[in-house]
């Protein structure tokens, strides 16, 4: 005798929903393995970290399309994450204001690798790759799967020189820097 359709339907959603995550994590795996270890930074002081940054460049990612004048406001939390509030205005520098929150993690003791979610329980890599130690200006920030890339800066913008310097060594980590997006910014440092 043969079991009807209607309890076989679960057996056969989940079976389909098991195939897919196997999917996904064996992509996940093919990827990183497709590139070299990324190094960090090797120490990140979160609370000097910690203010209001402006994206120079960037790569494509869906959920800044459209965006210039963006900028990332940090805030180091009593518990030692980290607040996060992304800044978009959509289709021009006066455009209209998109935000997004979120909470940052440290996953090592370098606080150069990070974990931050903006929709629970899902989580993105951030990794610090390269930083003015000195005085905390300017930061490259990257994934290891070189989709995501950020050239962060204290102020609008930087001098053509730095700019240059830090798109090399993210050429040299194996980022497709022909694909970057120059962020436009305002004139000011006031956003």
């Amino acid at each position: 005798m043969t079991r009807p359709l209607k309890t076989r339907q679960p057996v056969l959603i989940a079976t389909a929903v098991a195939a897919v995550a196997t999917g996904v994590a064996a992509y996940g795996y093919v990827r990183r393995k497709l590139y070299p270890a990324l190094p960090t930074v090797a120490h990140v002081d979160l609370h000097k970290y910690s203010g209001l940054w402006y994206e120079v460049a960037r790569l494509p990612t869906r959920f800044e399309k459209g965006c210039q004048h963006v900028t990332a406001q940090y805030k180091q939390r009593p518990d030692g994450k980290v607040s996060v509030v992304n800044t978009c205005h959509k289709d021009g520098l006066n455009g209209p204001v998109e935000t997004a929150k979120g909470v940052a993690r440290a996953v090592d003791s370098t606080n150069a690798k990070l974990k931050v979610s903006f929709f629970w329980p899902f989580e993105g890599d951030y990794w610090i790759l390269d930083l003015d130690h000195a005085d905390y200006r300017y930061a490259l920030v990257g994934t290891p799967s070189r989709e995501n890339l950020w050239l962060l800066s204290r102020t609008p913008h930087l001098p053509r020189s730095l700019r240059d310097q830090l798109v090399g060594k993210a050429h040299e980590l194996g980022f497709p820097v022909e694909k970057l997006l120059f962020t436009p910014q305002p004139l000011t440092d006031k956003p």
